[in-house]
């Protein structure tokens, strides 16, 4: 680790000269990035877009489940057989990254395709506010896809806004909407559910995320011809870990708690089956495009390893805390039974349903259509990948990036001396090709390219009047 503003000042010729350096580092530099991007990007495609109708598009989310929870990513204990079926007929992707390690922030970058140096919402709450809500102005992948001639849904955590803000999911193109107020999401057994901004009660002992299932079965089932949006959003296994039953997992000798993280992924499978079952049923499995994600790493990581081979989990940069399980399934569209190593983010998403839809994504967003992928093409190039975190106690500024097979992260600790506060500064670069789990830091090795980092992070961040990423004063 060192000092990343005292050693290494950035300049222009370091940037000019970095191609040469890189080489020899074995790296692709900035530069021949921005150019590899742009010729790609001007060229025709080289993959064929659907001549179906406009297909579904259905986007399941968990909430805190690890890169390393489903059978398919390495799992041996949790079941997860609908899931794993689903990778098995569909894509796999091993390089799939998260919007923050945080709920609602990285669910804003999957619904408005910004990453955190541009995005709206950048951590759950401010310091002096209550959860922030998406404003009028920020446009999501639902609006557009509503605009588009698709009836939206979501069903069950949102996040993004309560049922009386700007942020109400109504109010940014959901056209149904099933879930809970207010952004309270850790009640497994409520009282009331709410049902398009009004409340409902449900019966006593319900399960919420069964009521969810249920309702994203009626909704398919009301959609008719019209194609559909569902924004599916479980919050499997968010603590508390509560199920109405430990099956099939009663009889394993592991902490009680352990038992229901389990039996609530399961769970979820089991409904997420249901789905599928339901399409088949339909007609339309082969016109409907499923993702399966997850909002951010684990809670509780060791007991399962779930975290995979990688280190941290929820509320950090590191790749346990970012990188998630991404599954993609559209039969007779994408390909059956593949791993994918392209690397990618939730901002992309955004864009990719656009391109799908038939619609068109906002110029100014950071996220770029990877249907290319989907549909079996690997693009021959990177592009940097950039996140923030706020950690909720204030009091430090965190970044990360991803280019190739390098990844950085840097800190900034704020304490406050007398009257002026102190920001101390680290900076981690290391290699993912032979060091998956972050262990070894190459920082003082790759001087230069750390410097064209720095300055990469830089242009990414816009400066947040709610988050501010400098101490007051500073």
């Amino acid at each position: 680790m060192h000092n990343a503003e005292s050693k290494h000042p950035i300049t222009k010729s370091s940037l000019r000269s970095l191609l040469r350096r890189s080489r020899a580092a074995g790296v692709v530099s900035l530069g021949l990035m921005v150019v590899l991007i742009s010729l790609v990007l001007l060229q025709c495609p080289l993959y064929s877009k659907p001549t179906t109708p406009r297909p579904n598009i259905i986007f399941i989310l968990a909430d805190d489940l690890g890169y390393g929870d489903l059978g398919c990513y390495g799992q041996e204990r949790i079941k997860t057989p609908w899931l794993d079926r689903m990778a098995g007929e569909g894509t796999r992707f091993s390089d799939c990254y998260a919007g923050c390690p945080l709920c609602a922030p990285s669910r804003c970058a999957l619904m408005t395709g910004r990453h955190m140096g541009h995005a709206y919402i950048r951590a759950n709450s401010a310091s002096a506010q209550a959860d922030i809500p998406l404003r009028a102005e920020d446009a999501t992948v639902a609006e557009l896809l509503r605009a588009a001639g698709y009836r939206t849904g979501l069903i069950g955590k949102w996040h993004l806004g309560g049922t009386e803000s700007t942020g109400s999911p109504t109010r940014k193109g959901f056209d149904y909407a099933y879930g809970f107020p207010d952004d309270t999401d850790d009640d497994y057994f409520p009282r009331a559910l709410w049902r398009n901004g009004a409340p409902v009660n449900v019966p006593p002992g319900a399960y919420s995320q069964d009521l969810f299932t249920e309702d994203a079965i009626a909704f398919i089932r009301g959609a008719g011809s019209t194609p559909f949006f569902l924004y599916l959003a479980y919050t499997i296994p968010h603590v508390p870990f509560e199920v109405p039953s430990d099956a099939p997992y009663e009889q394993q000798p592991w902490p009680d708690e352990m038992k229901a993280r389990a039996a609530m992924i399961t769970r979820m499978d089991h409904g997420i089956g249901a789905l599928f079952k339901l399409l088949k049923e339909l007609g339309i499995d082969q016109q409907t495009a499923v993702f399966f994600s997850s909002d951010n790493g684990p809670t509780n990581a060791d007991f399962f390893q779930s975290s995979g081979p990688f280190s941290g989990g929820k509320r950090s940069l590191s790749e346990g805390g970012i990188r998630v399980p991404m599954i993609v399934r559209w039969p007779e569209h994408i390909p059956a039974g593949r791993l994918s190593g392209q690397a990618w983010a939730f901002w992309d998403f955004l864009p990719t349903a656009c391109e799908i839809a038939g619609a068109s994504a906002p110029a100014d967003v950071d996220g770029v259509s990877v249907l290319p992928v989907l549909l079996g093409q690997e693009p021959a190039h990177e592009r940097l990948l950039y996140w923030e975190y706020y950690p909720r106690k204030g009091g430090a500024f965190e970044q990360a990036a991803r280019l190739g097979r390098w990844k950085a992260i840097r800190a900034d600790a704020w304490r406050k001396k007398g009257k002026r506060w102190k920001v101390t500064t680290s900076f981690e670069l290391f290699d993912l090709t032979t060091d998956p789990s972050e262990q070894v830091d190459l920082a003082d090795e790759q001087l230069s390219l750390v410097a064209d980092l720095q300055k990469a992070m830089s242009d990414a961040h816009t400066e947040s009047t709610i988050w501010p990423s400098k101490p007051p004063g500073n």
